[in-house]
């Protein structure tokens, strides 16, 4: 295609045959006079004739659905093949306005999207990128493959933590649930029925349902680390953690275990952080990083911890976690380490004593009476324990106040055992004087 008019030519006489085939109904001649007019264009690098065109053939009355469908496949691979980043931004919003609300092109409406959002945020303009990418709602789609709409959701969540919109990330990331991740890939391929969708094939840039695992796993990471809820980052490491090609790899695995021990022991002391941490003690793995084992068993260990000596042993361990993978812990995790050490010395402490004085609490804590005080009824309100400050005589009681029920109920059981005791009394004193009497007769 040498001249303009030479292109324009040609063009009308390619509408003229889409116009005979499309009132005939016959799809594939339809399909193939529009493709021919796309690549006329692009093969005369016409970007402009080429929107322009496209639009015009999806606007035409009683358009086939195949070749609005066959029209923007062909033209998105001409995407990545235009002279300069305007003419792609435009080619990109002419498809996207073309394939808005079609059921029919919506995968490749989101393909498009995702693209847009793409150069957006090259160009720093990460709010416009997320808000593109939040129009579409991918788990609607029927056959989109499972892991590209997931990569697609992870990708709406990762721009929104990007701009801080935390309450968006969350209600993003609850579209994916953690158990798709368990699902193995190869059980999964079944034949669809008659009827039903056919799912298409995911594209090459797509990774793996395990990658995506990861991926999700670090941006629900991001996430928690913002409100610093330190046991959902753990159980997040864990489940990294427990990816086959993580546990395989020493270099990959160390470090992923280092990190669930830290926030482990910064981790508020509750049920579940208690059979978390009893599990990570049973792990093998765990050997090959014994300060960290020692970490750990100090925990479980009903002994008073001292703060000053635990700091000086893993200060250099925890100033170190900022080389490792995952970067460095939380801003204030040093602050919250330290207030969980006490938290754990007092609890120590009601274990061991049902009355003490405040005086002495503070003395085992390393604390003032005031900062003492403070911890104590902070937990006390956290509902981690159970204690009573008489402030006047300075004296901290542990035990639980029992109403009357449950003072007749343990007279009752002490009444019970006392009378099983006389009854097996009076056994054993018959069993004797039975044994007695026949050693007299014989």
């Amino acid at each position: 295609m040498d001249g303009g008019g030479n292109l324009e030519a040609s063009i009308e006489q390619l509408l003229n045959v889409e116009k005979q085939m499309r009132l005939a109904g016959d799809v594939a001649g339809t399909k193939k006079a529009v493709t021919d007019i796309l690549q006329l264009c692009f093969e005369a690098k016409a970007w402009k004739t080429l929107n322009d065109q496209i639009v015009l053939l999806s606007k035409r009355r009683g358009q086939l659905k195949q070749a609005v469908t066959a029209m923007v496949q062909q033209a998105m691979q001409f995407i990545d093949q235009t002279p300069d980043l305007d003419t792609q931004i435009e080619l990109i919003k002419t498809l996207n306005s073309v394939s808005a609300g079609k059921i029919y092109v919506e995968i490749e409406r989101a393909r498009l999207i995702k693209k847009l959002a793409k150069i957006k945020e090259g160009q720093g303009l990460i709010a416009e990128a997320a808000d593109l990418m939040q129009e579409v709602a991918v788990e609607t789609f029927g056959a989109m493959a499972k892991t590209e709409k997931i990569a697609f959701i992870l990708e709406q969540v990762r721009l929104c933590l990007d701009r801080q919109d935390y309450v968006r990330a969350q209600i993003l990331s609850r579209k994916i649930s953690p158990r798709v991740f368990d699902v193995d890939p190869l059980k999964e391929k079944k034949k669809p029925k008659e009827g039903e969708n056919i799912v298409e094939e995911a594209p090459a840039d797509i990774p793996s349902l395990l990658e995506l695992k990861r991926i999700y796993y670090e941006l629900m990471i991001r996430y928690y680390s913002h409100n610093s809820e330190y046991l959902e980052i753990c159980r997040c490491y864990k489940s990294i953690y427990e990816i086959p090609s993580v546990k395989e790899n020493t270099v990959l695995w160390v470090p992923v275990l280092r990190k669930i021990c830290w926030y482990l022991v910064l981790s508020p002391h509750d049920p579940m952080q208690s059979s978390l941490l009893n599990a990570t003690l049973e792990d093998k793995n765990l050997a090959e990083i014994p300060q960290f084992r020692l970490l750990l068993k100090q925990l479980v260990t009903m002994e008073v911890i001292q703060w000053t000596a635990l700091w000086n042993t893993f200060k250099d361990e925890f100033d170190n976690e900022k080389n490792m993978l995952g970067g460095s812990l939380v801003d204030k995790a040093a602050e919250d380490l330290r207030q969980r050490i006490i938290e754990h010395n007092i609890i120590v402490v009601s274990k061991y004593y049902s009355r003490i004085s405040l005086k002495r609490l503070a003395e085992l804590l390393s604390l003032s009476i005031q900062e003492a005080e403070k911890h104590l009824s902070d937990m006390v309100v956290s509902k981690s324990l159970v204690a009573k400050i008489d402030r006047p005589m300075g004296i901290v009681s542990f035990q639980i106040a029992k109403d009357s029920n449950d003072i007749l109920n343990s007279w009752a059981m002490n009444l019970e055992k006392l009378l099983d005791l006389v009854e097996k009394s009076c056994h054993q004193i018959h069993k004797e004087t039975m044994v007695h009497k026949a050693a007299l007769r014989s």
